[in-house]
């Protein structure tokens, strides 16, 4: 009887498994995530270097993860049993005080890091004559552990910050974001259910980058501030799936002397009139309001008065929290090339030579710095 009960239950756990590895196989992958709000991991590509560097075997993981049969509903399921519990914190995602959420930041993997670095040395060393600027902004957790939940582990984003521009502050002009983040840290910088930099965050990211560049930026009176949104609940609120938290705002900076920016989207080879896609604004992710979400290749052309042209190209090297910097960089450039280097697949020094670029603003937060593998393309 004994015997019976192991085979039954061998065979059950056999059998299961090839159900949902056929389902792997058969069920469509998805893109994009609704519920985690992020794009999912693609098919890998077997290379040499990438398997003789593991990258090959991480992306695996992470394309088998991301695309596990009804990946969503196992984690509202998740999110289910561990609100039960009264925990503070769900899918790495922690219940802070003043109605924060973030991001659990762990210590880095440093033999990464270190690659990354590595890799950004390089670009900056095969243009010597390029003008370059490393703008690296923290996520929330890392302006605010003390509105993390009593005893939450988590690692300083300012000592890795001050890591990075230690090793980079010879090769490029380096701009570190605690510097200009943390005298507004009591302002509205960051959404509370979403891990971006809220607009007047970008705004303060604008106008550093303006000074360190020798341009005048714009005032906050320059603008016509406007709310578009007051139920945006962000990437932090969708992976936790928290009850009885307050939606964020999202805001718009228009200029009261309009400029006219088109906005050529290469991956779809779609030109737009506006920067702003406001079909967003009625779905959960209401961020891609933003430039219209996030591309692989995009150029913003702007009419400009001469007098307001501070230089004529720039190319944006950079993860989402360049969205909503970007269209304050139209008041002063006409023409700003824009890569996304987790879709961007082609040759980024050809490019520039293709486009006359002179200009280079790479624009990350720490936490997709430190973890994404693109960076690593840079080189391409």
């Amino acid at each position: 009887m004994k015997q019976n009960a192991e085979r039954l239950l061998v065979f059950g756990f056999v059998g299961t498994m090839l159900f949902f590895a056929l389902l792997f196989f058969i069920l469509p992958h998805q893109r994009f995530s609704e519920l985690e709000n992020r794009y999912l991991q693609g098919a890998p590509r077997l290379t040499w270097d990438d398997v003789l560097s593991k990258k090959y075997a991480e992306e695996v993981e992470r394309f088998v993860t991301d695309h596990f049969p009804f990946r969503d509903k196992w984690l509202w399921l998740k999110s289910a049993t561990e609100k039960g519990r009264l925990q503070q914190e769900n899918n790495d995602i922690y219940q802070g005080k003043d109605g924060y959420l973030f991001d659990k930041f762990t210590e880095p993997d440093n033999t990464k890091v270190q690659q990354d670095i590595n890799a950004v040395k390089q670009f900056a060393y095969k243009h010597p004559k390029v003008n370059m600027t490393f703008l690296l902004a923290p996520t929330s957790i890392g302006l605010y552990p003390e509105r993390l939940p009593w005893l939450a582990p988590t690692y300083p984003q300012k000592k890795v910050n001050q890591l990075i521009e230690g090793q980079l502050h010879n090769d490029l002009t380096f701009i570190n974001g605690f510097d200009f983040l943390e005298p507004h840290a009591t302002e509205t910088i960051y959404y509370r259910t979403d891990h971006h930099w809220t607009t007047y965050g970008a705004y303060l990211a604008y106008v550093a980058y303006a000074k360190q560049m020798g341009w005048e930026p714009l005032s906050q009176s320059d603008f016509l501030i406007k709310n578009v949104s007051n139920s945006f609940l962000g990437s932090y609120h969708t992976r936790s799936q928290f009850t009885n938290v307050t939606p964020d705002q999202i805001q718009a900076y228009i200029p009261r002397k309009q400029v006219k920016t088109e906005m050529y989207i290469a991956d779809s080879n779609q030109t737009f009139t506006t920067m702003y896609d406001t079909s967003f604004l009625k779905k959960k992710d209401q961020y891609s309001y933003f430039l219209g979400g996030v591309h692989a290749l995009m150029k913003l052309t702007t009419k400009l008065d001469p007098q307001q042209i501070e230089q004529q190209k720039l190319l944006v090297i950079k993860d989402s929290y360049a969205h909503n910097v970007i269209p304050f960089l139209t008041n002063h450039i006409p023409e700003i090339h824009v890569i996304d280097l987790r879709y961007y697949n082609g040759n980024i020094t050809q490019y520039m030579n293709e486009n006359g670029i002179e200009d280079v603003l790479l624009l990350f937060n720490t936490t997709t710095f430190v973890e994404d593998t693109a960076i690593s393309k840079i080189n391409k």
